[in-house]
């Protein structure tokens, strides 16, 4: 098999397009974010008897496309030089210099950030506090025991902005603290188990920080806790929330016990293999869907 120096020959004679920029931004991981933060806006407007608020939403929407999008493609260039070495990411278009030098994505990555912030001080200055929270958080200390936690606080930031932007209060709520500890439950579960996937990946491109330098056996066994911590979270969100009903709690039990039990078959069989199916069962499977039927429930039911 033919690797990088004809991968790279090929990508400096052929000029990047519109869809290589895009790519940039990560818009799969971009569309996860907005959606969610989509849902918290919707499930925070349930609850207002001055009708829904269009235009708050809509600005909200192209708020977090902003800066989700800037956030995304600020961490795809500080990690370009990483992404080269490693199978899984090698064919990004700034690690396989598609876009060469790299700097020329820089403009469009700061314009989506300045966007969304812009947006996000339209909403309020707590939209706009929690969105640059959110990307210096997506930018400092990439690929370091850091990373995951402060990835807490990037992932947050979309449904704590959709929260706000639609409610208009500063004060501490109970949802979306909740809201938080879901995210932040679910986080390691997400990023672990991508890691231990590919741990050769990662360990072949010099990267050595927690949880690579601990037996997956170990790190298995706090996924498996975190399993728990994430079903609780969901569970005290339904009797906390007041307008939730069997829907929600029918499906987001269902999607906690699914998870528990493939953290759980994790631990018993670790493999590279089951690990790959967590992650990507925590995706879209259990945080999109668990989103998504609080906005369900919470209007229709």
């Amino acid at each position: 098999m033919v690797q990088g120096p004809f991968k790279l020959s090929a990508s400096l004679n052929s000029r990047p397009g519109i869809i290589d920029y895009i790519s940039v931004l990560k818009p799969k991981e971009t569309s996860l974010l907005v959606f969610i933060g989509a849902c918290a806006a919707l499930f925070a407007a349930s609850s207002i008897d001055t009708g829904f608020p269009a235009g708050d939403f809509a600005l909200t929407i192209i708020a977090l496309t902003l800066g989700s999008a800037g956030a995304n493609g600020l961490t795809n260039y500080l990690d370009r030089d990483v992404d080269a070495k490693m199978k899984r990411t090698c064919t990004r278009v700034l690690a396989s210099k598609k876009i060469h030098p790299p700097q020329k994505a820089l403009p469009l990555i700061i314009l989506f950030m300045a966007g969304g912030l812009a947006l996000a001080w339209l909403l309020s200055p707590v939209c706009f506090a929690i969105g640059l929270a959110g990307i210096l958080a997506s930018g400092i200390w990439r690929k370091t025991i850091s990373c995951t936690f402060l990835g807490i606080i990037a992932g947050s930031a979309p449904v704590l902005i959709g929260w706000y932007a639609i409610t208009g209060q500063p004060a501490v709520d109970i949802l979306p603290v909740l809201s938080f500890c879901l995210i932040a439950a679910w986080t390691p579960i997400h990023v672990w188990t991508l890691m231990m996937a590919n741990r050769s990946d990662y360990e072949g491109a010099g990267l050595h920080y927690f949880p690579l330098t601990w037996e997956d056996k170990d790190v298995i066994k706090i996924l498996a806790v975190l399993s728990l911590v994430l079903s609780i979270v969901a569970l005290m969100i339904y009797f906390f929330s007041g307008k939730l009903h069997w829907l929600y709690l029918c499906v987001s039990s269902i999607l906690s016990l699914v998870m528990i039990y493939a953290n759980v078959r994790l631990l018993f069989a670790p493999s590279s293999q089951n690990a790959w199916s967590v992650y990507r069962l925590s995706a879209f499977p259990y945080l999109g869907i668990i989103f998504l039927v609080m906005v369900i429930d919470s209007w229709f039911l």
